[in-house]
């Protein structure tokens, strides 16, 4: 899987990281128990800090999405991904109110909305197959 960080984006290196890692999971290009790089090749390849690669992956492991072993190092949970669960609802609410609320502002209707957000599910629904 490539990886790519906008190194000019407002959105943090690590959240990048975070969220690339897991749309490659997603779409399959990433699969359970596949190893990825060290921090320290993982922050060369991307010539970005080493404490940037660390905290994006203490994340995903603290999120349930990667393992992290001191003989095996860094892999995608080969136990399966992480399930929704209640608190995972309330902070994707917390997280939607002000986009869904931004969108609003700037005169999107709910139609529209939901158009955009189907449009992505079959992006990566499209990925994964």
């Amino acid at each position: 899987m490539i990886i790519k960080i906008d190194l000019q984006s407002d959105t943090p290196i690590y959240t990048q990281l975070r969220n690339t890692i897991i749309e490659g999971i997603v779409s399959g290009d990433l699969k359970p128990g596949e190893p990825l790089p060290s921090v320290r090749n993982m922050a060369s390849d991307l010539g970005v800090n080493m404490h940037t690669v660390n905290k994006a992956y203490n994340l995903l492991k603290q999120d349930g999405f990667i393992q992290i072993h001191r003989q095996k190092g860094v892999v995608i949970n080969p136990d399966g991904m992480p399930e929704v669960t209640a608190d995972y609802l309330e902070n994707l609410r917390d997280t939607l109110r002000p986009i869904i609320s931004e969108a609003m502002c700037r005169g999107m209707n709910e139609d529209d909305f939901k158009n955009l957000c189907n449009e992505i599910f079959e992006v990566l629904k499209g990925r994964r197959e």
